[in-house]
């Protein structure tokens, strides 16, 4: 078993990758090369290595120290330490109850379009990925890339204003997906990419012609993005022209519009089953 190291006080010099950084010093912590993000929970981080990250540090509660030399036994090297609970809340600012914290490097960026290639190679059957644009709210990210994964979304792929998958709230609330499931940024002609490649593109949006969701032409599609705009404005009006038609989830009592991480959740149900 590793050596495992007590600290009594969150301001220990090695933890401040926990305690001092924001999301964006962690994000340039090794620049030029890509930087570092925070998985929390075991079951989060075994997703992440198993995805291929590297740790860096761990932190945990002297309960789970058995289970983090378990979770790391690929990786001697590196440094854990343990604390008590309380100390643990200092760090993060609230109440883990499951108790561990690990610091991990980032991977370089796969190529949108690289990427779109690739799972279709790899995948040899009807293809659905999920396009975000302006998705500015790690906990909408997040909640979005869990109903990617769960309901058999091939891809997310992002614009560049949108919330970074590997940020902390994004990575809780996806419960780990977002290792899981493929992503990638988009450039600015990405429209001409995903038809390049066979999509069919659907922007999630209130048009006089919007297609129901259900609308049995979008599962015939044998390559289809479904695209979902920003929280407050929903899609660019230049990105639903540059879409191939326009779809929407038919509402009652006058709601005309779900929360972009509920509307995801419906669309994925419907363009997958």
């Amino acid at each position: 078993m590793r050596q495992i190291l007590h600290i009594t006080q969150p301001g220990h010099p090695e933890l401040e990758v926990f305690t001092a950084l924001k999301e964006p010093q962690l994000y340039h912590y090794y620049e030029p090369s890509p930087g570092l993000f925070i998985a929390e929970t075991p079951n989060v981080i075994i997703r992440a290595l198993e995805a291929g990250y590297e740790p860096v540090c761990m932190v945990c509660v002297e309960a789970m120290e058995e289970r983090a030399d378990e979770i790391l036994r690929e990786y001697p090297q590196v440094p854990v330490y343990s604390c008590s609970m309380n100390v643990l809340k200092q760090i993060t600012g609230f109440s883990m109850t499951h108790g561990m914290l690990c610091s991990m490097r980032r991977k370089s960026r796969e190529d949108a379009l690289q990427l779109i290639r690739r799972i279709n190679g790899e995948k040899g059957r009807t293809g659905r990925v999920a396009v975000l644009e302006g998705v500015v709210n790690p906990t909408n990210a997040g909640a979005i890339f869990r109903s990617a994964a769960a309901l058999g979304i091939d891809a997310v792929l992002l614009t560049g204003d949108c919330a970074d998958p590997l940020q902390r709230r994004c990575i809780r609330v996806s419960m780990g997906t977002v290792f899981q499931i493929p992503w990638a940024f988009l450039e600015d002609d990405w429209t001409e990419q995903l038809r390049g490649e066979g999509y069919r593109i659907a922007a999630m949006a209130l048009e006089e012609d919007s297609l129901d969701v259900r609308d049995p032409s979008l599962k015939e599609a044998e390559r289809l993005a479904i695209v979902l705009g920003s929280e407050g404005y929903g899609l660019k009006r230049e990105t639903i022209l540059q879409c191939d038609t326009a779809v929407l989830i038919p509402m009652y009592h006058g709601v005309d519009s779900l929360n972009v991480a509920a509307a995801a959740a419906v669309a994925f149900w419907e363009i997958t089953k």
